[in-house]
């Protein structure tokens, strides 16, 4: 049985060695609640690498096998039902399968698949995107939301001359456009000039030193993969100004932070970038990706120009996705909607320090709206830099525990809640982690 919310304990330190004892008790639970999955991992491994085809999802001692969604429910191979608390990384915001979508899908399904021509539907949508994002006064489809930033920069070197891009530490703006860790190995060869996350000074010298050569500032309003750490709005507005002075053109990558308004983080700030990109839910969870601006950046890819700039992809416009994300847009992701879920977003971060606070121990939720990361630090977080020096293995051990107790969020610690995820769920997680912090809270850092 979950237990109540009780009275502070003692801060405490223990070795670390009592961690690891007890980290592996929590693996050795998961290894013999999930034999299908463990099996499966085997059988995958004969034909993809590691058994894996997309490296976030792969974990040790084996990734889970998903078999069914409804609502905000998921099951796994071995029958264990869960609180989806992840929604497929920011992808999932509608949840699974809610009828306007399956209506959509099917409907578009009954008209052909490959109509190898243009279509009503991606008018449509695109028109829906533009009345949402002014600073889209024109916008081109892609197939993911990797597709749509490399489509961005290549459209700031094109109108540029320039070669070199300003990225973040700690960014994420797709699969070959990664700013942290080692996944960088695999990084398309744009002349990067990194700076840390929020740091305007050290943007700035960069922009005083190269600013004749830089085509693109990218950044993310709020990091997500790099921890759902929010950009200050002076660091935002700053960058604005650095790309006004030097010519460049400032990237929103909007892929995530898109959620958090019906315009997304930059109809809060007040900010018009000159280019947007977007990706995960507006294609209502099959593949999509869009960018879009200034009109005088996208009129380069007008086809009607003898100068005009190539993009092809036969599934740029596919009819699934269109129909998807059109549905979406127009009957489940509205205004209403888009409040009430980032305010239960914000609560249910709230509820979560609280509980870190209670029981003394030095964790942090943070993010905006329906987006959250825990960190294994209490340190105020302005960039992936301050993370350094947290213990990984706080956040598996609260993984490990928040799952055997029928909660299913990203090992690293994201939570990212879709339209079911209601009030009922929002209880469930915070009586399930009030639960945990009391099993183990022995183990875990004491707040300072």
């Amino acid at each position: 049985m979950l237990r109540t919310m009780t009275a502070t304990p003692t801060p405490r330190r223990v070795p670390s060695a009592t961690l690891d004892q007890t980290l592996a008790t929590a693996i050795e639970r998961y290894r013999a609640r999930h034999p299908a999955s463990a099996r499966q991992l085997d059988i995958a491994a004969e034909v993809l690498p590691g058994g894996n085809t997309r490296s976030v999802l792969f974990q040790t001692p084996f990734p889970l096998v998903m078999v069914r969604g409804a609502g905000c429910r998921l099951w796994d191979a071995d029958g264990h039902e869960f609180i989806d608390a992840l929604g497929e990384f920011t992808a999932g915001l509608y949840g699974h399968s809610p009828a306007p979508i399956r209506e959509a899908i099917v409907a578009a399904l009954d008209g052909g698949l490959g109509l190898s021509s243009h279509t009503y539907r991606e008018v449509e949508l695109a028109r829906e995107l533009v009345r949402r994002f002014p600073s889209m006064q024109l916008l081109r489809f892609t197939n993911s939301g990797t597709e749509a930033n490399l489509l961005a920069l290549a459209t700031a070197v094109a109108h540029t001359g320039r070669r070199k891009v300003l990225v973040f530490d700690g960014a994420y703006h797709g699969g070959v456009l990664s700013f942290g860790g080692a996944a960088g190995a695999v990084n398309v060869p744009h002349d990067w000039l990194l700076a840390p996350y929020n740091d305007l000074e050290a943007a700035a010298a960069h922009v005083q030193r190269d600013g004749d050569q830089i085509a693109a500032i990218l950044v993310e309003p709020m990091l997500g993969a790099g921890g759902c750490i929010p950009g200050t709005p002076a660091f935002l507005q700053g960058l604005r100004r650095l790309a006004d002075t030097s010519g460049a053109l400032l990237v929103f990558d909007e892929v995530m932070s898109s959620r958090l308004a019906m315009g997304g983080r930059q109809s809060q700030l007040g900010i018009t970038p000159d280019l947007t990109t977007l990706g995960k839910y507006f294609g209502g969870g099959l593949s999509f990706g869009a960018f879009g601006g200034k009109r005088e950046l996208m009129q380069r890819y007008d086809p009607r120009r003898a100068d005009a700039l190539g993009h092809a992809g036969t599934f740029n416009n596919n009819v699934l996705s269109m129909a998807a994300g059109l549905a979406g847009l127009q009957q489940l992701w509205t205004p209403t909607a888009v409040e009430q879920l980032n305010t239960r977003g914000e609560r249910l971060r709230e509820r979560c320090n609280a509980l870190f606070r209670q029981h003394a121990v030095a964790l942090q939720g943070t993010g905006l709206g329906s987006l959250m990361t825990l960190h294994a630090t209490d340190r105020p977080l302005r960039s992936a830099s301050d993370l350094a020096g947290s213990d990984p293995r706080i956040k598996d051990l609260l993984y490990f525990a928040l799952l055997d107790r029928g909660v299913y969020m990203a090992r690293r610690g994201m939570v990212a809640l879709s339209l079911p995820f209601g009030d009922a769920e929002a209880d469930r997680f915070v009586a399930a982690l009030d639960d945990a912090l009391a099993e183990h809270g022995s183990v875990l850092p004491a707040s300072s």
